[in-house]
């Protein structure tokens, strides 16, 4: 690829690039950039939120760069601060260790395992002495350190930063040091952190690397960012039918953005023609959308899943085909059955009782494509079936006696 075009593909969805100059300068070298993105193993379960970075680590391999997956087994034993208003209890090695074994199998549903390095930056801190880390420490004042906001805050806010804490950006800088990086990829609230890199790398002698943020991706609520704590995410792992499910959910100006970060379908060139389609009405935006949910759930579980968890939701949905597509969930009951309103909430997909009494009254309750009002209808073990609240929430439930 040309350099125009590689730029353009190294930029799409990108916050920030810092030093946009230095970046074609190697590019125009010819050889392969070493891509370095660090990860810390405290929540070893991805969401989409988290593939961001891997999408832009995948574009680099895709022009023939090495892309250095990069787990701070080390640093997670200190604790992240970043957006943090109170010291973050270290992780223990052990914890450490179980949640890093998770991450290879994840991260190769995106990136290419021919062109990524899994590195653990206990390979060279390991190695450390005290004397070491003291001249790292050296590199930085207190002074400087407080220019990072959340520090800032806390220290404004008379609450307590302990000195470890100050070390996490030092330590995360050298890790670019010792993999000799040459672009280091974070979200925008790592800034501080990854300008750190540029620095230290500058001092050991190194061409300092360039620095590329990616934005945090809003959940599905559109507003906050994709949280597990916020319950707005969509789980890689999670089925494929879920996957299909929650992205056809998401709001149509949300939808341009997820695109954006995360498809590898859609070029930037026909994600503008297909928004110039929709907004002129010669398109309908639930198409777009599918479009998006049947590439991701591919990514994570294969064409022929991807295909079955569409088939499934346009027969819920839409009417169209065999809902018999759709997964079984199975739902324990009493042996004398559950009202609707409690087999709604036992089946997920209602949050409480009252909600669904209210969907009732509303005829958004269907069972088997036909409404349901009466909120004494009872269904007792050996029925199955797909249960649906509204347009968008469904599942294909079988009834089982508790005991």
């Amino acid at each position: 690829m040309s350099l125009e075009p590689a730029l353009a593909l190294i930029g799409r969805g990108a916050d920030e690039i810092l030093k946009r100059d230095e970046l074609e300068a190697r590019l125009r070298l010819g050889r392969p950039l070493r891509i370095k993105a660090g990860f810390d193993p405290t929540a070893p379960d991805l969401h989409l939120g988290h593939t961001v970075l891997l999408n832009k680590m995948r574009q680099f391999q895709d022009l023939g760069h090495t892309v250095i997956f990069l787990i701070g087994d080390f640093t997670g034993m200190i604790g992240d601060p970043t957006g943090k208003n109170a010291t973050r209890k270290p992780l223990t090695r052990e914890e450490v260790e179980a949640n890093a074994r998770t991450y290879e199998a994840q991260v190769f549903k995106v990136l290419d395992p021919e062109r990524t390095e899994v590195r653990f930056n206990s390979e060279w801190f390991g190695k450390m002495g005290a004397a070491d880390m003291i001249r790292l420490a050296a590199q930085h004042t207190v002074a400087r350190m407080l220019e990072r906001d959340d520090f800032a805050k806390r220290y404004a806010a008379h609450q307590p930063i302990a000195i470890h804490e100050f070390l996490y950006p030092l330590v995360q800088g050298y890790d670019s040091v010792a993999l000799q990086a040459d672009v280091e990829l974070g979200g925008t609230d790592q800034k501080f952190n990854l300008l750190m890199g540029r620095a230290l790398q500058e001092h050991y002698g190194q061409p300092p690397q360039i620095v590329l943020t990616m934005p945090l991706l809003e959940g599905l609520d559109g507003v906050q960012k994709m949280s597990k704590s916020l319950g707005n995410y969509i789980g890689i792992a999670e089925p494929a039918i879920d996957i299909v499910t929650k992205t056809m959910k998401i709001g149509d100006e949300l939808m341009w953005r997820w695109i954006e970060l995360l498809s590898f379908e859609i070029t930037i060139e026909e994600a503008a023609r297909l928004k110039r389609a929709v907004a002129e009405g010669a398109l309908n935006p639930r198409d777009v959308k599918l479009r998006l949910a049947r590439e991701l759930a591919a990514r994570f579980h294969g064409a022929a899943a991807a295909e079955q968890a569409v088939a499934g939701w346009n027969a819920a949905v839409r009417g169209e085909g065999d809902t018999a597509l759709l997964p079984l969930q199975d739902v324990v009951v009493p042996a004398e059955g559950l009202r609707i309103a409690a087999l709604l909430t036992a089946a997920g997909l209602t949050p409480s009782n009252s909600e669904a009494m209210r969907k009732l009254r509303e005829r958004a309750v269907r069972v088997e494509g036909e409404v349901v009002e009466d909120a004494g209808r009872t269904f007792a073990p050996g029925f199955t079936g797909v249960l649906a609240v509204g347009k968008r929430t469904f599942a294909r439930v079988r009834l089982v006696s508790a005991g």
